[in-house]
């Protein structure tokens, strides 16, 4: 388990080029997986009580393709509430629904076409 704590604020998101990247957030990092068929990620926003992040991506996340999620800062918040902006048919963001999330314990964070969900 991480027990350092994370802040959000200094994040920054990395595009990996393969998905078989071991992680953990117990190592200051942990992946993001679009296992949607046809749908884009264009945006993932944290929220640590004090309102949301800016866009951690650096660029989309198409489908099947991954990106790694590093930790700057030691200081912060391990709950975390995160949402997910998707590339909307008119070209702006469609963004998901809050979900909880620990990023000290999280290793995967998983974004399915109707489920959202992290180990």
């Amino acid at each position: 388990m991480f027990h350092r704590m994370l802040a959000t604020a200094s994040a920054a998101l990395f595009l990996c080029a393969s998905a078989a990247l071991a992680g953990t957030g117990a190592e200051g990092y942990f992946q993001i997986y679009n296992n949607t068929d046809d749908n884009t990620v264009v945006g993932f926003y944290t929220n640590d009580g004090s309102g949301w992040s800016s866009n951690w991506l650096s660029s989309p996340i198409g489908p099947d393709e991954s990106a790694r999620a590093e930790f700057t800062d030691d200081t912060g918040s391990c709950a975390q509430t995160f949402r997910v902006g998707w590339l909307g048919t008119d070209g702006g963001e469609v963004l998901d629904e809050p979900i909880d999330i620990d990023i000290c314990e999280a290793s995967n964070v998983y974004l399915d076409d109707n489920e959202i969900y992290y180990d």
